[in-house]
């Protein structure tokens, strides 16, 4: 966990203050109460400076998720901790984006940076300024902007919000499409309220097809009150900003990741506020259900345990029942997370790309094992080939 984003319109300014203050101490200083105990990798925290460590603030460890060679995006990097740990998992040929909005926590990281790559024998690591719901804009190229061109008018101000557009546009902070795999590490309870949906968009922006999220957070059992939030020791601490735990899920589902999951919950709560309880939690997702729905006779068997699953799309799979999918259904269903309880038939005589017609996914039906296998009748004798 890091730093907290720009002020909130929605929000008392006193609390504004409160989570820039917070963060800018922290950055300086150890804040036990703003973190979780969370156990890392003795070998992977060896090559990170004790100044960051000590400031490091989080209530999980995506990093986990973190594969050889990622290319991986890491919200509210703060002190730099986790992208540091990613940077050894992902290795020399992959790379780590930490995006933070806090000048004292981004001081901290870009500062350790070079001993990190000492250590480690690798600089693959870059710490970049922006908000974390809007991973459009850099702030820096922003700044540099506004130093040649400063706003003294209605007519200068009309240029620099020109300017933000044309930087989103040519220049993004996070390019669409160009990342791996996300990680946060308890940021996103700090959005402001009205931000939060695009956040989760921004999430999904940024990740290429075939990318995945780990994000640690804080959630509440409850839905929070209205007056909770307003408290600005609550919401800096990490506690009133939080998602209620079935709105997070949704959100997620509802931006169009798909394998949706809790992957981490934590049985005690971090806090309990009026009988509201607020835990760590891990969700994992992932990204690449867009797209055609064609037809290539091919058919997925739910395996088990459970008699009947539902996907993110609403196609439902009976246990053991052959189900016909078109063929990006059955590409997301023969993958992670889904293919150690899918069986996936393809169809004994391949249909070439070009000749795929339009499949109804409205629809789960049954496919005849005919469809797969073709209409040729033939004979195996026991023995010639088979299992026994």
């Amino acid at each position: 966990m890091a730093s907290a984003p720009d002020p909130a319109p929605s929000r008392p300014r006193d609390s504004d203050q409160a989570v820039r203050d917070r963060y800018r101490a922290a950055a300086q200083a150890r804040e036990a109460t703003l973190c979780c105990p969370v156990d890392y990798a003795s070998e992977l925290l060896a090559a990170i400076p004790d100044e960051v460590i000590e400031r490091d603030y989080g209530c999980g460890d995506p990093s986990r998720y973190v594969r050889e060679g990622d290319t991986v995006l890491d919200l509210g990097s703060g002190g730099g901790k986790i992208a540091f740990i990613a940077s050894q998992l992902v290795g020399a040929q992959g790379r780590v984006i930490g995006v933070d909005i806090n000048d004292e926590m981004l001081a901290l990281a870009r500062g350790a940076a070079p001993e990190v790559a000492r250590r480690t024998g690798h600089a693959n690591v870059a710490f970049r300024r922006g908000r974390i719901e809007d991973l459009a804009l850099d702030l820096d190229a922003l700044d540099r902007w506004l130093a040649r061109h400063p706003v003294s008018d209605v007519a200068s101000l009309a240029q620099a919000e020109a300017e933000q557009a044309r930087l989103r546009r040519e220049q993004p902070l996070v390019a669409s499409d160009s990342i791996d795999i996300v990680v946060s590490n308890c940021v996103l309870n700090l959005v402001r309220e009205e931000a939060k949906t695009q956040l989760i968009r921004e999430i999904h922006r940024v990740l290429a097809r075939g990318g995945r999220i780990a994000i640690s957070d804080i959630v509440a059992d409850e839905p929070v009150p209205e007056r909770l939030k307003r408290d600005p020791e609550l919401w800096s601490g990490c506690i009133s900003g939080a998602f209620h735990e079935l709105d997070l899920l949704r959100a997620f589902e509802e931006a169009g990741f798909h394998g949706i999951a809790i992957d981490a919950w934590e049985a005690k709560p971090f806090a309990v506020v009026e009988g509201i309880e607020f835990r760590s939690v891990t969700v994992t997702a992932h990204k690449g259900k867009a797209g055609p729905c064609l037809e290539a006779n091919q058919a997925v068997v739910y395996a088990g345990p459970w008699k009947r699953v539902e996907d993110d799309d609403g196609h439902v799979f009976e246990r053991g029942v052959r189900s016909a999918v078109c063929a990006k259904t059955f590409a997301l269903m023969t993958a992670a997370p889904y293919a150690e309880q899918v069986i996936g038939i393809e169809p004994h005589v391949e249909i070439p790309v070009e000749e795929r017609t339009r499949f109804d996914c409205t629809r789960t039906a049954p496919r005849s094992p005919r469809e797969t296998r073709g209409d040729e009748r033939a004979t195996v004798v026991p023995g010639s080939g088979g299992c026994c």
